[in-house]
């Protein structure tokens, strides 16, 4: 993890940078993350995936993360529209999947949708069990055990 310089006016973020394996034949991503303290005097920490910068606001992303981070509370449909993706265009949506597709084989499959909150922010929950059980079988339109690039839009647009 690389750290760059901070200036004064950036004294409560700082950034980071994360390496994920490109898909096959292609090149490795970088991904940036900003770790922003909210509450300095409290030195609380949160971290937002800066590959969502482009799509998702830090503030609708922390509004949508906070509405879910106890155990069984997550909801999808509360979740995209929380975070804004709901009301995004089809081209935002589809760089949301590229995002979560983490493995970059074109699907999002059960482990990754477990780990479905920790690519808005890295400090957040795991989806538990039935949780991702109940996110996977409300995207997963055709039964193949796993959420196509249709599929995710579909289960956005709910």
């Amino acid at each position: 993890m690389i750290t760059p310089p901070l200036s004064p006016q950036d004294s409560a973020a700082t950034y980071s940078y994360k390496r994920s394996p490109g898909a096959l034949g292609q090149s490795p991503q970088w991904t940036r993350v900003l770790s922003v303290s909210s509450v300095p005097h409290k030195a609380k920490t949160t971290e937002i995936i800066m590959a969502f910068a482009s799509v998702l606001s830090d503030a609708d992303i922390t509004k949508a993360l906070d509405g879910c981070k106890d155990a069984g509370s997550f909801n999808h449909k509360k979740f995209f529209a929380d975070c804004g993706l709901s009301g995004k265009t089809a081209d935002d949506v589809k760089k949301a999947f590229q995002i979560i597709d983490q493995d970059k084989s074109g699907f999002i499959e059960e482990d990754e949708l477990k780990l479905f909150l920790q690519n808005f922010s890295a400090g957040a929950r795991a989806l538990t069990d039935a949780e991702t059980q109940v996110f996977l079988k409300a995207g997963d339109s055709d039964g193949d055990g796993k959420i196509g690039a249709d599929e995710f839009a579909a289960l956005v647009k709910q």
